[in-house]
C-alpha cells in the first residue's frame, strides 16, 4: 500500500495523478489517496472526494470552505482551508509519496514540509526548484529524502541515467516543442490573443503552464530546474525544438552516446514512473507507433524571437536571487496576460525591467526569498499599470 498526499487534485497533473491511482488499483495494485488539495472547483473536489474517500480535503479559496464541509458532511472527512491547510497536508506524516502538482510560487512551502517531514517528493511544481533550488537540495540531503520529478523531460532523463554514472554525462537536452507561435515572426508577437496563446499544438495542461511554454519560459525553468535535480552545470544542460513531442529529452555520455526517452504526450506516463519508481508497472495507457511517424525534426531555439528563454540562461549564469525574481515577475506577467491587461511580447519585457531593478544576494533562506518575490510581483504590476495608465 502506497498512501498519497496530491497537493492540487483538480488540475492538470492532478487529475491525470488520480486517473494513474485508477489504473494501478484496476490492475491489482494498492495505492491510497489519503489527502487532496483544490484551489477553488469545490464541484470536481467534491467528487473527487466521493470516489478516493481521502481522510482530510482542502480548498484554497476559504471562501468556499463552508460550502465544501455542509456538501460532505456525510463521509467523515477532514475539511481544511487555505495555504494553512495545504502546508498541514504536507506535514503530517501519514503518507508517503507527496505529488506536488500546485501551480506557481505557492507550492514552495508545501515542498519543504513535504521534504522536512522525509517524505518521497514526486514533483511537477518546477517553481520549487526555480526559487529555492539550493536550499531544497540541502534540505533533501539532511532529511535523507528525494526528490522524482514529473515534468516528461526530467523524468526522460532520469530514466536515461539509470544504471549510468553521473560522472559519464556530458550533456542533457531538453527537447521543447515550439509552442503555438514557434514559426511566427517575432513582429507578430506583440498582437497575439489570449486564445492564440492557449491553443497549445500538442499539450492539454492549465492556462498559467500553456502561457509559459508559450513564451519558452517553461523551458527555461526547466533548464533551472535540471540543475538542481542533476547536479550538473548549467552549460552541459541544451534545449533543442522538437515540434513532436515524442523524444521527451535526451542523455549524451562521454563516450558520444545518445540515450533518449520517447513516448506519446501523455502526463500519465511521468506520473507513474514516480509513483511506481524504480518499478516499471503494466497501464492501459496509449502506445507510441513508430511506424506512424512520418518524420521527427529539430532545431535551435530562436533566443531573439523567445527572450524569456534567453532571460532565463541569463539568470542562471548570474544565481544568487535572480531566480527569484525571474519567477516572480514571470508569474505576474503570465497574470497580467491572462487577465488581457498586457500584449504578449510585454511579459519578456517586464521580467527583464524586474531584473535590472533587482539587487543580487546571495542570502536565499526562505524568509528572504519571500521578500523578494513579493517585492518582484509589486514591481511588475506596479510597472504594467505605468505603462497602461487608463488603458
Amino acid at each position: 500500500m502506497k498512501n498519497l498526499a496530491v497537493l492540487g487534485s483538480t488540475g492538470s497533473i492532478g487529475k491525470n495523478t488520480l486517473e494513474v491511482v485508477r489504473n494501478l488499483n484496476k490492475n491489482g495494485h494498492s495505492v491510497n489517496v489519503k489527502y487532496i488539495t483544490a484551489n477553488s472547483n469545490i464541484d470536481l473536489l467534491c467528487e473527487q472526494v466521493n470516489e478516493f474517500k481521502p481522510k482530510a480535503a482542502v480548498i484554497f479559496k476559504e471562501e468556499l470552505c463552508k460550502e465544501l464541509k455542509t456538501r460532505l458532511s456525510d463521509l467523515g472527512c477532514e475539511i481544511l482551508c487555505g495555504s494553512e491547510g495545504i502546508n498541514e497536508i504536507a506535514a503530517r506524516d501519514d503518507y508517503d509519496i507527496a505529488v506536488n502538482a500546485l501551480v506557481g510560487f505557492c507550492g514552495l512551502i508545501p515542498t519543504i514540509e513535504a521534504i522536512k517531514n522525509g517524505k518521497v517528493l514526486a514533483l511537477a511544481n518546477k517553481e520549487s526548484l526555480v526559487v529555492a533550488g539550493e536550499l531544497i537540495t540541502k534540505l533533501v540531503n539532511k532529511y535523507k529524502t528525494c526528490i522524482l520529478p514529473i515534468d516528461s523531460e526530467h523524468s526522460a532523463i532520469l530514466q536515461c541515467i539509470q544504471g549510468e554514472k553521473l560522472g559519464s554525462i556530458t550533456k542533457l537536452i531538453l527537447t521543447a516543442s515550439g509552442g503555438p507561435f514557434r514559426t511566427y515572426p517575432k513582429e507578430l508577437l506583440h498582437e497575439v490573443t489570449k486564445k492564440e496563446a492557449l491553443n497549445h499544438p500538442n499539450w492539454k495542461m492549465g492556462n498559467k503552464i500553456t502561457i509559459d511554454s508559450a513564451t519558452l519560459m517553461n523551458k527555461g525553468f526547466e533548464i533551472i530546474e535540471a540543475k538542481w535535480l542533476f547536479n550538473i552545470k548549467a552549460e552541459k544542460i541544451e534545449v533543442l525544438i522538437h515540434p513532436q513531442s515524442i523524444i521527451h529529452s535526451m542523455v549524451e555520455f562521454s563516450d558520444g552516446s545518445v540515450k533518449a526517452q520517447l513516448g506519446v504526450p501523455d502526463m500519465k506516463i511521468p506520473i507513474q514512473y514516480a509513483i511506481t519508481y524504480p518499478e516499471r508497472i503494466s497501464s492501459d495507457f496509449p502506445r507510441l507507433d513508430l511506424s506512424l511517424l512520418k518524420n521527427l525534426t529539430f532545431e535551435s531555439p530562436d533566443f531573439e524571437k523567445f527572450e524569456c528563454l534567453k532571460l532565463a540562461y541569463d539568470v542562471i549564469k548570474s544565481g544568487g536571487s535572480y531566480p527569484v525574481v525571474l519567477n516572480a515577475a514571470n508569474e505576474a506577467a503570465v497574470d497580467l496576460f491572462l487577465n488581457e491587461r498586457i500584449h504578449f511580447s510585454d511579459i519578456p519585457f517586464l521580467i527583464s525591467s524586474a531584473l535590472d531593478k533587482h539587487n543580487n544576494t546571495d542570502c536565499l533562506e526562505l524568509e528572504n526569498i519571500i521578500e523578494i518575490d513579493k517585492r518582484s510581483r509589486q514591481f511588475v504590476y506596479d510597472s504594467a499599470q505605468a505603462i497602461y495608465q487608463g488603458v
